[in-house]
């Protein structure tokens, strides 16, 4: 699957997912430190991502927790677009996570090539800016209103995202968003418990019949706290875990992990095993062998 993002294009092999990193620019996410961080910092924290291995850079201007207030579109829209012009001339593909459509034209016309929409399109009208601007979309299933939480009575919660994501990627394309622009996410931890999380992640192949390329955000979400019984910092080992489902995926996958480095070497390793990849012949280099003085590289990622 070639996905179209604007002039670009990105190609979604099965059994190789690409990698889309996060940058909050906000200082009350759920997962890093809090606090206000400057654009220098930010545009940093992007390019350490790409150099880890993301393709394409997920930009957000609004904390999805459901503890704090909506923040004013102005508000948002400065955050968000001095970013993304940075990043977008320094040649990176930029998504921007976002329910409004206001933020998403101001993002689109910045440089963005993706809009990552984890409302449902509770404003259809970010899908025509999407089909405008020839950018990507992605639809997200959820049954909870933007900035709030609930915990649906779900008869069969895949059969839900089935119906709600096939239906809502309908309307999106009647708005002019080609079939490959666009990725369905089925919304871990979305008006989900965590156990209707796993539940998506074991039967994501139904999810999958819908024939669009997923994207899935796994990244330190609940459920891995759940499993792992760890808070947000703790749980990127568990994330890695949650990987094997996106390998299924016949139309290829995009996988939004926080640690893109973790994540780029599991996939590498795996693919190495499983034979899709080759191994340098001889022993490892020696400058591989031992950590250098000072350490290095070889440690964790900043956040």
């Amino acid at each position: 699957m070639t996905l179209r993002l604007g002039s670009g294009t990105l190609a979604l092999e099965p059994g190789a997912p690409a990698l889309m990193g996060i940058v909050n620019a906000t200082p009350d996410s759920f997962s890093d430190a809090p606090g206000a961080k400057p654009l220098a910092t930010l545009v940093e924290r992007a390019e350490a991502l790409v150099a880890d291995g993301a393709a394409i850079v997920d930009v957000g201007g609004e904390s999805g927790r459901t503890d704090r207030a909506t923040v004013p579109v102005e508000v948002e829209v400065e955050r968000v677009v001095p970013l993304v012009e940075a990043l977008a001339g320094r040649g990176i593909a930029v998504s921007v996570d976002t329910w409004r459509a206001p933020v998403a034209r101001a993002a689109l016309a910045a440089g963005a090539v993706l809009i990552n929409d984890v409302s449902a399109l509770a404003e259809p009208e970010i899908a025509s800016a999407c089909a405008a601007a020839g950018a990507g979309l992605v639809v997200t299933h959820t049954r909870a209103a933007p900035k709030t939480k609930a915990f649906p009575a779900y008869d069969d919660v895949v059969a839900d995202a089935v119906a709600l994501l096939g239906e809502r990627a309908a309307v999106a394309r009647e708005l002019g968003v080609a079939a490959d622009a666009l990725l369905l996410d089925p919304g871990i931890d979305l008006a989900k418990t965590p156990a209707e999380s796993v539940a998506l992640l074991r039967r994501l192949d139904e999810v999958a019949a819908l024939g669009a390329p997923l994207l899935l955000a796994i990244s330190r979400k609940d459920f891995v706290g759940a499993i792992t019984g760890r808070p947000p910092a703790g749980r990127d080992p568990g994330t890695l875990g949650a990987i094997e489902p996106a390998l299924d995926v016949a139309a290829g996958c995009l996988l939004r992990v926080h640690d893109v480095r973790a994540a780029a070497d599991f996939l590498a390793v795996r693919a190495a095993l499983r034979g899709r990849a080759d191994v340098a012949p001889g022993p490892l280099p020696e400058a591989l062998r031992r950590e250098a003085a000072g350490g290095g590289r070889g440690g964790p990622p900043s956040q």
